[in-house]
């Protein structure tokens, strides 16, 4: 990325609803948050409120969940903020299904953020026990994305 690109970033950044964002590509990383503020974005003050109660932007496992979990597998977790898909296009298969075995590297998922499609490879080789978003879902940052058992 180049300091136009980056510039770019922290503006469009800067505008959005976000309160965080991490982006890592080759060997560039950059982190941003804002400082505690809470925006809401596109929302009337009067249904800012009951909003999060009522339609949560991404639904994360419960505590209980997270540790039964933990004793029989590991979570491959979200490394950007963005929209996860499954598969590279609409009418194509997606990258691993429930029980698939794959490989370190190996591709699992894409994250699009800022119109930029970001691959989610495995970091070991491992055996996928759950998917826990949806195709076309938002996902935040470190937000669990795959229950996975180490092969």
């Amino acid at each position: 990325m180049d300091l136009k690109e980056v510039k770019e970033l922290i503006k469009v950044f800067d505008k959005s609803g976000l309160s965080k964002l991490k982006l890592k590509k080759d060997d560039f990383e950059i982190a941003l948050q804002k400082g505690g503020e809470t925006v809401v974005q596109s929302a009337p003050v009067t249904a800012a409120a009951p909003a999060p109660a009522a339609q949560p932007v991404a639904q994360e496992p419960a505590k209980e969940e997270i540790e039964a979990a933990k004793k029989k597998g590991e979570y491959i977790t979200s490394p950007m903020v963005g929209t996860f898909y499954r598969a590279p296009s609409p009418d194509s298969p997606p990258f691993v299904n429930v029980g698939d075995t794959v490989r370190k590297g190996q591709t699992i998922g894409i994250i699009e953020a800022m119109k930029i499609f970001n691959e989610i490879e495995a970091e070991f080789d491992c055996k996928i026990l759950e998917i826990l978003v949806e195709d076309g879902q938002p996902v935040e940052y470190d937000m669990p994305l795959f229950l996975v058992e180490r092969v």
